[in-house]
């Protein structure tokens, strides 16, 4: 289903173009590749200096190599386009540290802790977070996904489609399907001392 169209007359003054690609390599690892292009459809005055119109704000790329298991073996970033030049394009090589991490196993925790606020670039860590789930769809018809596997499919109960109660997954996914428990009365009051269980955090 398309947007609404909108409700009154207006110009576009910014975009941001994100896109992802992912490669098979022929030592049977992967390339998860992403990049990011802002433009300004207007004259775009920094203190550092007015960008024309159409002029790249924003420029970057990163790449990082996997294997089957999703852990991050190498990584490449490059900024070919900042707004400050000489100090943008210093802090690349500090994300060289997510080699080591995995995709599907505390990664977007471990880039948020790792490049908080000074210690980090802003866009090159929002790059970062596109990774794990762009990584599944490149690997996704190496990895099964069905109830042949020995494991529950890593999809299930990550989004409310493939919730183990929902019906897709009665459907596609018997093995895997869990009745909907009853849910507790939500008018009882958590005491000081109860026990509550943290919800689970994703990749």
């Amino acid at each position: 289903m398309p947007l609404p169209p909108p409700p009154a007359e207006r110009t576009r003054v910014h975009q941001r173009r994100v896109t992802l690609d992912g490669y098979q390599r022929v030592e049977g690892l992967w390339d998860i590749e992403a990049a990011m292009l802002d433009i300004k459809d207007h004259d775009y005055p920094l203190s550092a200096g007015v960008l024309k119109a159409g002029e790249a704000v924003h420029a970057m790329r990163d790449r990082v190599t996997i294997d089957r298991k999703m852990n991050v073996l190498d990584a490449a970033f490059s900024t070919d386009s900042v707004p400050y030049i000489g100090s943008c394009d210093r802090i690349p090589p500090d994300y060289a540290r997510i080699v080591g991490l995995n995709l599907l196993h505390g990664f977007l925790r471990a880039v948020k802790e790792m490049f908080a606020g000074t210690r980090g670039c802003t866009h090159l860590s929002e790059l970062l977070l596109f990774l794990p789930t762009a990584a599944l769809q490149t690997l996704a018809s190496e990895v099964l996904d069905n109830e042949h596997g020995a494991q529950q499919p890593y999809p299930l109960d990550r989004c409310h489609a493939l919730a183990t109660h929902a019906e897709p997954v009665r459907r596609y996914y018997p093995r895997w399907f869990r009745p909907r428990v009853a849910e507790k009365d939500s008018s009882a009051t958590a005491f000081p001392g109860s026990s509550l269980k943290p919800s689970k955090e994703g990749a």
